[in-house]
Formats: structure tokens, sequence, C-alpha cells
């Protein structure tokens, strides 16, 4: 047989044949089938959420506004981390199917890391916004204008691609002749470097580095802006402009908690929590890659009043699209308790 062949041969040359095993989360394996249920939910529920938001942006001529234009930034990035690594996922839960390539673990490995910095980077372009259209409001329309904004996008794109452009090359360079089972649901960073059977300290430094650049530089910067950003609204005359002008702000704070809270748990549990079993970590990472996507279209649906209006509408067209012939009858019956009303009734309340 080919050296190449044979998954547990020694891979001095990272070959493309190179076959993986991504094992799910380890220790649990017996319950794959009943933790698939809320993983799917939670998919079938981001791509719901941003797909919606999108089309409501798109459609919505007066949501063509920086603002959202960064919302739909958040939300196509989101889509794309959970299409990476969701079906792959599933499809090990559901029908045991843990092979992956080596090509296609890196594939996976640079959309997964390379999209995580984008969505960090459109949260600084988002504080920026907020700083802007609240601290220097009469200059708002002139900064941000649509070319800036293609700009900042293009920006956080060429900065992901820049900085994971690296990895794969720097993987492709390490042997792999030791055990080619991956304990985890998806091929991260870390998770790979361990299997290597030659000096990896590199690999460690440049991802460490990274991943503290990235979160550093974006806290420290959204941080600066919403220390002005309350400087400029405690200034205000009266309560109610404070509470207003800072009220536009919620939606983009939940949205930086529901990101980087997951990333610092974990972090604290990788570091600290030398005696916290594996599936814990795993667990924790999972929840990193799927609770943002889930969370910020709930967050900006709920809070921001455009868009949830623009979602009762859509949620009126269904109810009478469901009902077509609702409101006939309950004009020959001289009543209106039609389902067209009690959407309505729903609606409203």
């Amino acid at each position: 047989m080919p050296l190449q062949d044979n998954p547990s041969a020694p891979n001095s040359f990272g070959t493309n044949s190179t076959i993986f095993f991504l094992t799910g989360i380890p220790g649990l394996e017996a319950m794959h089938r009943w933790i698939s249920i809320p993983f799917c939910t939670v998919f079938t529920i981001a791509l719901l959420g941003n797909g919606t938001l999108l089309y409501v942006i798109k459609t919505e001529p007066s949501l063509h506004k920086p603002m959202f234009y960064f919302l739909s930034m958040l939300s196509t990035i989101d889509l794309v981390l959970s299409m990476t690594t969701m079906p792959k996922i599933l499809s090990i839960f559901w029908f045991n199917a843990q092979e992956i390539s080596f090509s296609g673990c890196l594939m996976q490995m640079f959309f997964l890391h390379s999209f995580s910095i984008m969505e960090s980077a459109v949260l600084l372009a988002m504080a920026f916004d907020r700083y802007i259209a609240i601290c220097i409001p009469l200059r708002y329309t002139t900064i941000l204008t649509n070319a800036m904004i293609v700009k900042i996008g293009l920006a956080a794109l060429s900065r992901a691609v820049l900085l994971m452009f690296p990895l794969p090359f720097l993987l492709r360079r390490l042997p792999y002749c030791r055990s080619h089972i991956i304990a985890h649901c998806y091929c991260e960073h870390m998770a790979v470097v361990k299997l290597a059977c030659a000096n990896s300290r590199f690999n460690n430094i440049y991802g460490i580095t990274v991943a503290l650049f990235i979160v550093g530089f974006d806290l420290m910067f959204i941080g600066l802006s919403y220390v002005k950003i309350l400087r400029t609204v405690l200034n205000l005359a009266s309560k109610e402009e404070r509470i207003k002008a800072f009220g536009t702000c919620i939606s983009h704070i939940c949205a930086i908690l529901v990101f980087y809270t997951p990333v610092v748990l974990s972090s604290i549990i990788h570091r600290f929590g030398h005696h916290v079993a594996s599936h814990i970590h795993i667990l924790m990472a999972n929840f990193y890659l799927l609770f943002p996507p889930m969370m910020n279209p709930i967050v900006y649906g709920v809070k921001t009043k455009q868009i949830r209006d623009r979602m009762l509408i859509l949620f009126q067209k269904w109810c009478r699209s469901v009902v077509p012939n609702a409101e006939l009858v309950g004009t020959m019956l001289s009543t209106r308790p039609s389902a067209i009303d009690y959407c309505h009734k729903k609606l409203s309340s």
C-alpha cells in the first residue's frame, strides 16, 4: 500500500491524500444524536435569522444606511461561519462521517479563522459608526459615505486574509506521523498542530500572537470609542436625550458581548482549567462558534425599530399567505375574528 494512502503513515510533506478523523465531542460520542438536536436548532435559527435580516435590509430603502450596511456584513459573516462548520459537525453526529481530507481541513480552518477575524473587525467598524453618529453627528454623512464603507469592508477582509494566509503553509510543512484523530468537531488550528511530530513552536507562537493582536487591538479601540460616546452622552442636556442616544448603542453592545464573552470564557477555561474534562473545552469552542450567528439577528431584530417594523410587515404578509381567504370568510360572517385579525392581535401584544 502506498504511504500516502495509509492514514497512520507519516506525512512528511503534508500531501493532499492524507485523511484526518474528527471525533466530534470526545467522551460524549454515545450522545451525539441527542446533542445534534440543539445544534441543528441553533443552525436553523442562524440561517433563517441572518437570511431574513439580509432580505429585510436589501428590500427596505430606509435601511440603506451605514449602520445597516455593517449589519449586513455581520450577517454575511455569520452565515459563512455557520456553513463552514455546521454541515460537517451534523454529519459527524448523524452519520458518523468523521473523515476529512488534509486539504479540506486546511480550507475549513482558513475560512473559520478568517471570518472570525472579519467579524471582530466589523464590530469595531460598528463602534466607529456609533462614535460618529453620537459624537460628531453633523459629519456622519460626509465621513461614512458608501465609498468609505466599501473601503472599511475591504480592509477587514484584507486583514483577515493576510493574517491567515500563512497558516495553511505553516501546517503543510509539518509531518503528521502520529495519530490522525482530531479530538474536535471541526479543524481548529491548535487541535491540528498537536498532531504534528515535529517542532511546532513557531505555529503555537504565531497562533497566539494573532489571537492576542486581534482581540487586544479591536477591543482597545471599541473601548476607546465607547469612552468617548459615554462622555458625549453624559454631557447632553436632558435625560431623555441621554437615554435616546445611548439606546442606539444597546444592540451593538449586546453583539460585542455575544461575540467576545465566549472567547474570554473559552480562553480562561483553556488556560486555568487543566482538570476540566475535554468535552467541556469542545462544547465551549462550539458555543463560541454557534452562539453569535444565532443571537445577532435576534438582538438587532428586537432592538432596532426599523428592522422590527419591517419584519412585522413580512409576518403580516405571511399570515395572509397562510390563510388567503380569511378576510373573505370574516366578511361573509359579518364578524372579523379571522386569522388575519388573530395575527394582528399577536403582533400588537
